[in-house]
């Protein structure tokens, strides 16, 4: 199969089939092509270009909400209801072109024109005392403009610092704060398992993560163990939580009582994937099971351990 993504067979895989599937509204096209832009690591839904053929993975020049910059293809989208249009699309882009290797050229220019503009741009926060962190530098490929990614504790009055950069580098200067994910997101890097940081190098969708995650799934506790190098909790804690949560509500959880004829034993421990249950007797007595030997009443709300 070809991997040219206008092919309607490619399209297909990424169809999410609806019965009844509602008309097309007009200001959203049926065919999409989602790229991720190589500098900030966002992805943007654009248009299927009609003029042009693109593949997985080819260099293209696409708008993206800071303007025209490199981006590469990820896979083409074929919408075929209205839910499945809200759900994930906001706003629609455009690709101008394949990328020339003029265009690759000229980006790896601008790369080294960025690592200069970060230096200059680190000492002018010095001079103006600004209490903000330099994260990146980036020449927009199509546009005469500079972006500076900065994070800070809290609203920075930068506007002589813009006024100081203006005068230096005389072309458009905007800065845009971003948080602590958002920075890895951009920089990159590695995690605790030793693969890249899903925010970089998986999705851009940075979805609430919280302490409650870990506890559903019986891990550490520790800030340490379940933090990344943002200081954030780590993004990976969402991607099971939801079969965990499913799963409790097939077993005892701790605390319940369980009963082995008349004597009542307590849960002590769970393990969601093995399904082995740790009970203590009013003796202290412990008995290690699993959900084969338990039965549900639902009458009574009750469970009972039956032996084998």
């Amino acid at each position: 199969m070809s991997d040219d993504i206008i092919d309607d067979e490619i399209f297909k895989e990424d169809i999410i089939e609806e019965a009844g599937a509602a008309v097309l509204p007009l200001d959203l096209p049926e065919k999409l092509i989602k790229v991720k832009f190589v500098h900030s690591n966002e992805t943007e839904f654009c248009e299927y270009p009609e003029d042009f053929k693109v593949a997985h993975k080819d260099y293209v020049v696409a708008t993206g909400k800071y303007g025209k910059d490199l981006a590469t293809i990820l896979g083409g989208y074929l919408l075929k209801s209205e839910k499945e249009k809200i759900k994930g699309i906001r706003s629609v882009q455009s690709i101008t072109r394949k990328a020339t290797p003029a265009d690759m050229e000229k980006y790896k220019q601008n790369c080294e024109k960025a690592e200069e503009a970060f230096h200059i741009c680190k000492e002018k926060i010095h001079n103006h005392k600004l209490d903000m962190k330099l994260i990146s530098a980036h020449y927009l490929l199509e546009e005469p403009k500079v972006l500076f990614f900065f994070s800070a504790d809290t609203r920075v009055d930068f506007r002589e610092l813009v006024k100081d950069l203006v005068s230096v580098f005389r072309i458009r200067i905007e800065l845009r704060q971003i948080g602590v994910r958002d920075e890895s997101r951009v920089i990159g890097g590695m995690g605790v398992c030793g693969r890249d940081f899903c925010c970089h190098g998986l999705t851009d969708k940075l979805t609430p993560v919280s302490i409650k995650m870990a506890k559903d799934q019986n891990l550490s506790l520790n800030s340490m163990k379940i933090s990344g190098p943002c200081g954030r909790l780590l993004c990976c804690l969402s991607y099971e939580c939801e079969f965990y949560q499913d799963e409790r509500k097939k077993i005892p959880v701790e605390g319940t009582s369980v009963y082995l004829g008349q004597v009542a034993y307590r849960v002590i421990e769970v393990n969601i994937l093995t399904k082995a249950i740790k009970i203590e007797g009013p003796d202290s007595n412990i008995i290690i099971t699993n959900l084969k030997q338990l039965d549900y009443n639902p009458a009574t709300n009750s469970w009972k351990l039956i032996r084998a």
